[in-house]
């Protein structure tokens, strides 16, 4: 029997039927992202198999010997206690054992009570104290914290002093630990930054068990899923695989179900028109030739599916008003601290017209801070910066700060851009999926989706050049993303970003810089390629390191040859990226040529393919110099 079984579930409250019909088996180990638009009823179904709802319909099956873990059963109820042992309550269980252990062995050593009997349940406790982990459960702990962003010294914090984002953590790390054997997961990685989303991944593979997981990290989605549900239409619809896999599967099913039901209304037209003929004939034979495929033509009819129509998204365009100068901006030596915290120093960049830089770092190191220097909302302690010609920064802030809650949707679109019509507004609204009534809700009775919906509408009307964003994606689900990032892909303009979506970083990013206290290093590619650099140099440090471990001779020998490696390896990347240089340089002239070519000249869409192939040749040759100098130096 599976994990967890769901058999034609529904649930309907008084005016809004959320899903129907809802069919899907979770197996003993199966790790299912479970994925559908904001508000489709994705936690409801989550509290449904968690019991705190009754559904109107169906039936939930759990194998006899699952344990649902759902991250609200974990909440901290105690503020007094520190966060190590809040978590360290998980464990429970295995700290009685283990005062029970040590009360016998201290009646063994003073010779209290019958030796032989206090042996044989000591030695019992230590086989259970082991096989249920025991040995390894305060490290698990210590690891879990340190994993999700915790520091040694916010170990003695008490629970009460966290901030919302620390409590969620904190929650999680409870679910995680506990014994639970399937896993019910809803949005676990907000709060957390990047290095915290890996370490959660990593433990999510290993977890044996299963679990459903509710999120819009695609990224996050593909390494750890190997099933996909998704609730769309008030049913659900599964697939085998990851995200990824997912999209390209509901796409081709999309396709065959329209192809099929073209095809399948063109039958019925062909035979309905022999039906007409037979009759317009009149014959007997006739009348029965045209009632025989009326009933094929019935069946048809009756087997028909309508393809399901596409869930609307937004839909947008950045368009600047006026081109910048080449350098839109130029940090240099920017420091920031509050009190005795350092945030940062020595932040120096340098951004050019067009790009697409993510800035990536751990919570709490600056990056927020920086958008708020940059955007003259607090001032740097050290350093300066200088934006270029023609430069106009629209600020997207994930805080949302810039809206006022108190106005309606309408009300705080057309106060900030009060040269456009009531029509051009609501229409405006329309886009971004806010219609009809819509338009008078207040914003504080908001989602936060919708209030970022808000804000990116207010930012498309703004008509900047250079985007600061921080943090786009927060709030949004996948349909939306997509959405966002095909417009900021066409987008001419300039964009720093900040992210912890991997996904949005690795379609969009042209370059990364990993921000640090001491300020920040390049990275020429998206979050993958940051990932190769950063391991790969993790590795020579591991490596150095166990160099020096060795005893002097065997160490210089190592070094020795380890250098002579690099050495060979720096060369032949070096003739590689000459060799690119070159024909990079073949390829420039061939098409420059076709460019200046009469023909071309009068044919437009020619001229614009060239002209895309002649910048991207020249931005991959830039970006090939640019390793030619890093080796070569």
């Amino acid at each position: 029997m599976p994990a967890l079984s769901v058999r034609n579930l529904e649930m309907t409250f008084v005016e809004r039927t959320l899903f129907r019909g809802v069919s899907f088996d979770v197996e003993r180990n199966d790790k299912v992202g479970f994925i559908g638009a904001n508000g489709v009823g994705k936690t409801t179904l989550f509290k449904v198999l968690n019991g705190e709802l009754e559904a109107t319909g169906g039936t939930v099956a759990f194998e006899k010997n699952t344990v649902v873990g759902y991250m609200e059963q974990h909440a901290c109820s105690n503020p007094e206690i520190d966060v190590y042992h809040e978590l360290l309550s998980v464990f429970a269980y295995l700290s009685g054992t283990e005062r029970e252990i040590a009360l016998i062995t201290e009646r063994i050593d003073r010779g209290k009570g019958d030796l032989n009997e206090l042996v044989e349940r000591q030695t019992r406790l230590i086989e259970q104290f082991e096989a249920q982990g025991g040995l390894t459960y305060k490290s698990r702990t210590r690891a879990a914290l340190l994993g999700l962003g915790f520091t040694e010294n916010d170990f003695t914090m008490p629970v009460g002093s966290l901030s919302g984002g620390q409590k969620s953590k904190l929650c999680l790390a409870k679910l995680l630990l506990s014994r639970s054997t399937l896993l019910l997961l809803d949005e676990p990685t907000n709060h957390l930054d990047i290095k915290s989303v890996n370490w959660l991944e990593d433990f999510l593979r290993d977890f044996q068990g299963a679990m459903m997981i509710i999120s819009h990290d695609r990224y996050f989605l593909d390494r750890v899923t190997n099933k996909t549900v998704e609730l769309e239409h008030q049913k659900v619809m599964c697939y085998k695989g990851a995200y990824s896999e997912f999209i390209k599967k509901k796409q081709a099913y999309n396709e065959s179900l329209a192809n099929k039901y073209k095809n399948d209304l063109k039958e019925i037209k062909r035979i309905e028109g022999i039906v007409e003929q037979q009759k317009r004939w009149g014959r007997e034979r006739n009348f029965i030739t045209a009632a025989s495929k009326q009933k094929q033509a019935d069946k048809i009819k009756e087997q028909l599916v309508a393809p399901e129509s596409e869930l609307e998204t937004m839909r947008m365009r950045f368009m600047p008003r006026c081109e910048s100068g080449n350098d839109v901006l130029i940090c240099r030596d920017l420091a920031k601290s509050f009190g005795e915290k350092k945030l940062f120093e020595n932040l120096s960049l340098h951004i050019r017209k067009g790009e697409r830089v993510f800035i990536l770092g751990e919570n709490g190191c600056g990056k927020t801070t920086l958008f708020r220097i940059l955007t003259g909302g607090l001032a740097q302690d050290r350093g300066e910066y200088d934006y270029g010609a023609n430069v106009m920064v629209g600020y997207f802030d994930q805080m949302q700060q810039n809206l006022d809650l108190s106005k309606t949707a309408i009300d705080e679109v057309w106060d900030a851009f009060p040269n456009l019509s009531q029509t051009e507004v609501r229409r405006a609204l329309a886009s971004f999926l806010f219609k009809g009534e819509d338009v008078f809700q207040p914003l504080n009775k908001m989602s936060g989706g919708e209030r970022a919906r808000i804000s990116l509408l207010k930012l498309m009307l703004k008509g900047s050049n250079f985007l600061l964003l921080d943090e786009p994606t927060n709030h949004l689900d996948a349909a939306s993303r997509e959405e966002l990032e095909n417009t900021l892909l066409d987008y001419s303009g300039t964009m720093l970003i900040i992210s912890h979506d991997r996904y949005f970083i690795n379609k969009l990013a042209g370059r990364v810089l990993a921000m640090k206290k001491d300020g920040v290093t390049e990275y020429l590619g998206n979050y993958d390629y940051y990932c190769e650099r950063v391991k790969s140099g993790e590795e020579i440090k591991k490596q150095e390191a166990a160099a020096k471990a060795q005893d002097k001779p065997k160490n210089e020998y190592f070094l020795k040859k380890q250098q002579q490696s690099e050495e060979r390896k720096r060369r032949t990347k070096l003739k590689k990226a000459e060799e690119e240089i070159e024909r990079l340089d073949r390829e420039i002239e061939q098409t420059q040529s076709m460019l200046a070519e009469p023909e071309t000249a009068s044919d437009y869409e020619k001229l614009i393919e060239l002209t895309g192939r002649l910048e991207q040749l020249q931005a991959e040759q830039e970006a090939q110099y640019e390793i030619w100098e890093e080796l070569s130096d």
